[in-house]
């Protein structure tokens, strides 16, 4: 989806892994994901399938195992599945993080590569990953808010936030970082559980409380959709505009058309999982360890580049 952040790596491991692309070394590897409960984890479960056919193609002797859960409790199982199926590595984006520490220890402790994606747990370190692929949560925070600041140095701003978990903090700090100095409120923060339908009632409890809104930041394309419909349910003309992120189809249209209510979107791409399974792989037939962090920075889209990051036919 996100060619333009990921050529980059999709090049540098075609290079890597060409000259080895036909041994059939055996490889499994599992991919444990959340399940597609909302436009970006629908994303990501496409991009990791996409993904996973590409290389299986590319090297006959790997074979790439892709499994969905809508909770931790569930993914944990699915870890543990994944397991006895003799995997050499895992690529996991979590459900939750904290709640699958344990369980992604477990295999790691048992010498099979790791590779963590996005949702980083309270300790992040070698001890939990071999390497860690994610967009910039506090850049993505500091973006948003350094344009609110430049645009509406004076806005009442209103924030509906994620979930509860480290990410989620780490945008919040970005945010707080990219308005200091400024005259922003910020008058309410809420979850929304990066849920549409949540997103939509905070919006409208906001509405209820608040007379004068400038701003909504909502950090995720999901959550903006519940909140247009919020705003324009109740007929409110004060809010001058909402910035979310991600980076979806549907959000990078309404900017490339000039709408007010969206002039700009943060990009964080679900397209990361398949740069963390890209990775994976070539620790295995690329003949270079791959270790550490890889990070995709947080795009500010406008109206002059949004066409740069538009793909009609992805499903996010």
């Amino acid at each position: 989806m996100r060619k333009k952040l990921l050529g980059l790596t999709v090049a540098a491991m075609a290079l890597i892994a060409g000259a080895v692309h036909a041994e059939d070394k055996k490889v499994t590897i599992g991919v444990s994901i959340p399940a597609a409960d909302h436009g970006w984890t629908s994303g990501v479960v496409y991009h990791a399938e996409r993904v996973a056919k590409l290389l299986m193609e590319r090297n006959p002797g790997l074979n790439v195992i892709v499994k969905t859960s809508p909770d931790p409790a569930s993914q944990a199982n699915a870890v543990q599945d994944l397991e006895t199926q003799g995997i050499d590595a895992l690529v996991i984006l979590p459900t939750d993080p904290d709640p699958l520490v344990n369980a992604i220890k477990e295999v790691k402790g048992k010498g099979t590569f790791v590779a963590l994606v996005d949702r980083a747990p309270s300790t992040n370190d070698n001890s939990v990953r071999d390497l860690y692929v994610a967009g910039n949560n506090f850049a993505l925070g500091q973006t948003a808010g350094e344009y609110i600041k430049t645009t509406t140095p004076d806005a009442e701003v209103v924030v509906i936030r994620g979930m509860a978990i480290p990410i989620d903090q780490q945008r919040q700090d970005g945010f707080d970082k990219g308005i200091e100095g400024s005259g922003v409120k910020i008058l309410d923060r809420q979850y929304g559980n990066w849920n549409r339908d949540d997103a939509f009632k905070v919006m409208q409890d906001y509405l209820t409380k608040y007379q004068k809104i400038d701003v909504v930041w909502c950090q995720d394309d999901d959550m903006a959709v519940g909140v247009l419909q919020a705003i324009e349910q109740a007929g409110r003309t004060d809010i001058q505009y909402v910035v979310a992120g991600a980076g979806s189809k549907d959000m990078i249209k309404k900017v490339m058309d000039g709408d007010k209510m969206i002039p700009v979107d943060v990009l964080y791409p679900p397209a990361m999982v398949g740069t963390a399974l890209e990775m994976t792989v070539a620790n295995f037939y690329g003949q270079v360890p791959v270790r550490g962090v890889y990070t995709i920075d947080a795009t500010l889209v406008t109206k002059d580049n949004a066409k740069d990051f538009y793909f009609p036919d992805s499903p996010f």
